[in-house]
Formats: structure tokens, sequence, C-alpha cells
């Protein structure tokens, strides 16, 4: 081997010691985030605190019977995976649709759709990961919605859950 394979070598074990996996403790996350009324995100990835150049990933919680402002993620898509509580979910240009989903569960929100986060659980928090296409948090918040009394229920319908009679 070289001096110069050698320094290479030398070279890129520093760079992955330094710059390699990092991990995040969930104690440490930033909640230096967009915001939007009614929840409370805090980021583990994103480019300022790790590099991260095609994600973020962070947590949201909802307090019991809450419900977030009406917002959008622009051009991002977001992938919602719950932990711990009931999320209700509203979409729409009227919050006219409606679906649910528990621990264990995923949701994805396409990019530009207006949505609501609902905690429906009376007794504890709705605790979730997430997940968005890029490096930074985009959040458009929208104040002028005048969302239906009824949503209109989606069911998530596939060869595991049926709909409903």
């Amino acid at each position: 081997m070289t001096d110069d394979n050698q320094d290479n070598s030398h070279d890129q074990h520093e760079h992955w010691k330094h710059h390699g996996v990092q991990v995040i403790k969930g104690d440490r996350l930033d909640p230096n985030t967009a915001q939007t009324p009614g929840m409370f995100r805090q980021a583990a990835i994103n480019h300022a605190r790790v590099g991260a150049q095609k994600i973020w990933a962070g947590t949201v919680s909802i307090q019991p019977n809450a419900k977030t402002g009406v917002h959008h993620h622009g051009e991002l898509e977001s992938v919602i995976y719950v932990v711990r509580g009931k999320a209700r979910m509203r979409w729409g240009e009227r919050l006219e649709f409606v679906a649910e989903a528990g621990p264990g569960d995923f949701i994805y929100v396409p990019p530009f759709v207006p949505h609501q986060e609902i905690n429906a659980n009376p007794d504890e928090p709705l605790e979730c990961v997430l997940v968005r296409s890029d490096n930074e948090a985009v959040v458009v918040n929208i104040t002028d919605v005048d969302p239906v009394e009824k949503p209109e229920e989606v069911y998530w319908v596939d060869p595991i859950h049926k709909q409903p009679e």
C-alpha cells in the first residue's frame, strides 16, 4: 500500500468517524422548527442538525382532544407514524374528508394537501414520528378555511382492512 492510499484511508476513516452514522437522542430534539397552532413539532434530522440532504424527520405531539390549525407542506411529501394515541386526519379544500389511525399505523400526506391533525383521544396525548421529503421543514398555515361540519369519512381499504358494512 502506498503512502497516498494510507493517507486516503485515514482521511476516510476520520471523515466517517465524525460524519458517518449519527444518533440523535430523544431528549435532544430541536423545538426550533416550523410550528402549527395546536401541535408541538421537534426536529431530529434536518440539514442544520446532521447535514441531511433529502429528508427531515422529527416528532409531533398533540394534547388530548386538541386539533391543529389547517396547513400544508408545499411540495413536500410527509409520512406520519403513530406511536401512541388516536389520530384523526381531516383534509381537502374544506376539510371534507376524514380518516383515523392508531399506534403502528402510517399516514401519507401528498404535496399541497390542506390537512388538520386531531387527537381523537380525550385521555392521552397523540405522539407521532414525522418524515418529510426535504431537509427543511416547510409549513404553510392556512387561516381562511371554512370547514364542513360533518366531513365525509374515508376508509383505508386494502387486502387487510375491509370497508365497514
